[in-house]
C-alpha cells in the first residue's frame, strides 16, 4: 500500500472499537456473485487491508479459509484478539505483493481499503493470484449522503457532521476523495471484462452518540489533525458531543439516533 497511516496501537484501538461491520447483505451480493461467476466450492478468500478484521469475520462462514492482510501489526493483534474463528489468518503484508501462488485465490476483496492500493500493482497481483473466475469484490460507504434522525432535529445532526467534515478537509489526503469517488478510476482500470458496480446500497442502524463520534475519531483525517494539534482535536470531540446532544435535548452520549448509510461496491470475474 502506498500510503500507511493507521499503524499506531491507539488508532487500531479506536477501529476495533468504533468501526462499522459493513452490512450483511452486501455480503451475500458478494457471495451471490462468485457463486454465479466460479460457482463453490469456496476455499480461499483475502481480505486486503484487513484492519482489525470486521469485514473479514462477515465472510468467514463462506469459506474453508480466510486471509487478513494488513500493513499495521497493530491493527492486526487487535483482529486476532476476537476469538471464535479458526479460519481465519492473520498476516502483515501489502495488496501489491500477496504472498499466494498463481490462480489459487477465490476472492479478492477489500472493505473501505482499495483507495489506498497503488491501482496498478494492486491489479497485476489481483490478475495473478485468482483462480480463473475469481472474483474482485471492492466495497465501501459514501459519507457525503450520510442522514442522521432523531425526532425533529435530523437536519441540524446532519449539518453539524458536515460542519466536522468540512472543517478537516485540509487534512484529508487524495486517496479519501478516490473512495468518495466509488473507486471510479479503479474500476475502469480493472483489465477483466467482466464487471459491475453497485452504486447504491442502503444501510439502515442505530447508533450512540458516543459511538458516532467514536467513528470520527477514526478518521484518518482526524488523526492528521490531532498530530498538528493534540489538545484542538480532543476539543472537537466533546464540541460535537455536546452540541449532538443539545439539538437533541438528551442528556447521555449513550441516547442511540438513526444512521442511514450509502455503501458501494465493485465486483469483477477473471476470465477462463
Amino acid at each position: 500500500m502506498a500510503y500507511r497511516l493507521f499503524e499506531g496501537k491507539e488508532h487500531a484501538s479506536i477501529y476495533q472499537q468504533y468501526r462499522f461491520t459493513p452490512p450483511s447483505g452486501l455480503k451475500d451480493i458478494i457471495i451471490q456473485y462468485l457463486d454465479k461467476k466460479k460457482g463453490p466450492p469456496h476455499e480461499l478468500a483475502v481480505d486486503l487491508g484487513c484492519g482489525t478484521g470486521q469485514h473479514t469475520r462477515l465472510l468467514a462462514p463462506h469459506f474453508k479459509e480466510i486471509v487478513g492482510i494488513d500493513v499495521s501489526e497493530c491493527q492486526l493483534e487487535e483482529a486476532r484478539s476476537v476469538p471464535g474463528y479458526t479460519n481465519i489468518t492473520y498476516r502483515t503484508g501489502t495488496a501489491e505483493e500477496l504472498p499466494f501462488e498463481d490462480g489459487t485465490v477465490d476472492l479478492l476483496t477489500a472493505s473501505s481499503a482499495a483507495h489506498w492500493f497503488d491501482r496498478s500493482r494492486f491489479l497485476l497481483e489481483a490478475n495473478r493470484v485468482l483462480k480463473p473466475r475469481g472474483c474482485i469484490a471492492l466495497l465501501g460507504f459514501i459519507d457525503t449522503n450520510i442522514s442522521l434522525n432523531y425526532k425533529d432535529c435530523g437536519d441540524k445532526l446532519n449539518r453539524i457532521y458536515q460542519e466536522v467534515k468540512e472543517l478537516l478537509q485540509p487534512y484529508t489526503s487524495n486517496p479519501v476523495a478516490a473512495s468518495e469517488s466509488k473507486l471510479q478510476d479503479l474500476y475502469d482500470a480493472i483489465p477483466f471484462p467482466d464487471k459491475e458496480r453497485i452504486e447504491s446500497y442502503q444501510n439502515k442502524s442505530m447508533i450512540s452518540v458516543s459511538r458516532l463520534v467514536g467513528f470520527i475519531s477514526s478518521w484518518s483525517m482526524y488523526h492528521s489533525y490531532k498530530r498538528k494539534d493534540p489538545q484542538g482535536a480532543e476539543d472537537l470531540l466533546a464540541n460535537i458531543q455536546k452540541r449532538f446532544l443539545d439539538e437533541m435535548g438528551a442528556s447521555s452520549p449513550d441516547t442511540e439516533i438513526e444512521r442511514e448509510w450509502e455503501y458501494f461496491c465493485v465486483l469483477a470475474s477473471k476470465p477462463l
